[in-house]
């Protein structure tokens, strides 16, 4: 079984991927591995046009198509997801999330952007039609080390599990989505060409 993970973090060094890493390696013993994506992932011009023709964009649609599941997860700024989260989920087409459900992680730098996961992440995930939306973690920042493999403070890393666990839970109840038609590769291209 295999999910994509989209981390909307505009960092390279980002404390927000940790909390991507942790739930990789929670779910690796379950057979569930995690493959990650970000904007460092994709040609700038691609993002910023939002080139749907481009071989990474459409690598990354099909690679979303073809996951059981999606693991979203951003900074938190101003009480809003992160720009590069808002870039990559432009990227993929409206119902990309159907049939899978999704675990939201979010970090910021103080409780007080808590309600972000609720207000301004699930409102994207649900007119993505994700089967189901996780309640999902929320992390302060100061709860994640610094650094290339930063630890995650002793409560963060429960709540993380518990959160990875019901998310591996949903997977598994989740029934297979029906194939649906694939479009010829070249299709996007044909119609942007008209």
């Amino acid at each position: 079984m295999n999910i994509v993970a989209i981390l909307g973090s505009p960092s390279k060094s980002s404390r927000t991927a940790r909390l991507i890493e942790h739930a990789a390696r929670r779910l690796q013993p379950a057979g569930i591995q995690v493959d990650s994506v970000s904007i460092y992932d994709f040609p700038a011009d691609d993002l910023l046009y939002g080139n749907f023709a481009a071989p990474a964009v459409q690598a990354l649609q099909q690679r979303v198509s073809a996951a059981q599941g999606v693991i979203i997860a951003t900074p938190v700024y101003k009480a809003a997801y992160a720009g590069a989260l808002k870039v990559l989920l432009d990227l993929i087409p409206e119902g990309g999330f159907a049939g899978k459900p999704v675990l939201p992680l979010a970090s910021g730098g103080s409780p007080g952007h808590l309600l972000a996961v609720d207000y301004a992440i699930k409102p994207v995930l649900a007119a993505l039609k994700a089967s189901e939306i996780h309640q999902g973690v929320f992390a302060v920042e100061s709860q994640i080390g610094r650094g290339e493999h930063g630890e995650l403070a002793t409560e963060l890393a429960a709540r993380l599990d518990v959160a990875v666990d019901e998310f591996a839970a949903l997977l598994r109840s989740t029934p297979p989505a029906a194939a649906t038609p694939r479009l010829p590769d070249d299709f996007i291209s044909r119609l942007i060409s008209l």
